[in-house]
């Protein structure tokens, strides 16, 4: 298994404002096959509660804050994202929820497949079985 982590983006600092860029093969090790984004998620609701057999992500906080669970099965690690230019590697393979939604926060999402309803596994108990065989 590929590892979780977070990735800090270039930052090109200007008075006008800044700009970060994301670029698959650089920034991020896939090609990029789908961008979808989060918001308005109502106040104490999550988002994610699965696993992706093939598809790896990358999440970005563009504006505002929440915190990425990640969970092999086993262990659970949570990575708070609320700066624009640092996203969060999730390889394909592990559990992921997104919690603590700050107001007006954005998540941004690359994806390194299209959407295919088979790739999901959304029960965390058959997942740990998945993880087990599939190590």
């Amino acid at each position: 298994m590929e590892k979780v982590e977070i990735i800090q983006l270039p930052k090109i600092e200007d008075p006008r404002g800044n700009l970060s860029i994301i670029e698959q093969f650089k920034n991020i090790p896939f090609e990029i096959r789908r961008v979808h984004w989060i918001y308005d998620v109502p106040g104490g609701k999550d988002r994610g509660g699965h696993s992706y057999k093939a598809t790896d992500e990358f999440i970005v906080a563009l504006s505002g804050s929440f915190d990425v669970e990640i969970s092999d099965g086993i262990t659970k690690s949570v990575f708070p994202l609320n700066r624009s230019y640092y996203g969060l590697l999730v390889p394909k393979g592990y559990w992921r929820c997104m919690t603590n939604f700050s107001t007006n926060s954005l998540a941004l999402v690359l994806s390194s497949s299209d959407f295919s309803e088979d790739d999901y596994i959304l029960d965390f108990e058959e997942y740990k079985k998945w993880r087990e065989q599939n190590g």
